[in-house]
């Protein structure tokens, strides 16, 4: 998969890009990424790719000019890629959406700055996302977020490509608790239940105590939750082991 980055300030990507999971996916060739300066378009010796906005108001809004041929040139390189505009204004990405781009072959992320860009850039843009409802001082740090979630769906990515698809937002709950070595610390014991060995019962433990957490953490994700029989009689347990 690969993914082009258009951005003003390429050297945002430099490291993130190389560490971890994502460097050792370009490492086997799994991802790749093409970091596009947005200014080597700009058509004045200044190379400049913001101006003040019509109508006036606060602050600079990026030219549609560079944009619109940094796309291009992405197109005329490497042929068909999806668009992807980071923006506060877009849809918001969620463990659906890293799934399904992690389907396309080719990724170009555009990331915006200073107060937006210019509305006619939207004739080049496939979609617009946003990775949440704040404002970042530009598309630089989500459309790294973008990438890192999509990258994880990638088969090979992953030490164990099993782990993606028990993650938390698969079904609206979150992870159950997890524990390793030391037994205890601080008087502070790991559940005897993962101690046991017994499978059956780790599964339903882990079950009971995802509802918990989402219960107890972030409640609005409980309203979309399927939940089946055993489900319904974990949150009955749960709501009568919770004090008055």
């Amino acid at each position: 998969m690969k993914f082009s980055i258009l951005t003003l300030f390429p050297g945002m990507f430099v490291s993130p890009l190389r560490e971890s999971i994502l460097g050792k996916a370009a490492e086997k060739g799994l991802v790749s990424f093409d970091i596009i300066n947005i200014r080597d378009f700009a058509d004045d010796p200044h190379r400049s790719c913001d101006d003040t906005p019509y109508g006036g108001g606060p602050g600079m809004v990026m030219k549609v000019e560079p944009i619109a041929r940094a796309i291009e040139h992405v197109k005329e390189k490497s042929g068909k890629a999806k668009v992807v505009l980071l923006t506060p204004q877009g849809r918001r990405f969620d463990h659906f959406t890293a799934e399904r781009f992690a389907r396309s072959p080719h990724i170009c992320l555009v990331c915006g700055r200073y107060e937006g860009v210019d509305e006619r850039v939207l004739e080049y843009i496939d979609e617009e996302i946003s990775v949440g409802d704040y404002v970042t001082s530009g598309g630089e740090f989500p459309s790294l977020v973008v990438i890192d979630a999509a990258a994880r769906f990638i088969p090979g990515v992953l030490g164990n490509d099993a782990s993606v698809h028990s993650e938390s937002f698969k079904e609206p709950l979150l992870e159950y608790p997890q524990y390793t070595r030391p037994e205890t610390f601080m008087d502070r014991t790991v559940p005897p239940v993962l101690l046991s060995g017994n499978h059956e019962e780790i599964r339903k433990w882990r079950r009971k105590e995802s509802i918990r957490k989402t219960f107890l953490k972030r409640p609005d994700l409980i309203e979309g939750f399927e939940a089946s029989e055993e489900d319904r009689r974990f949150m009955r347990e749960i709501m009568e082991e919770i004090p008055e």
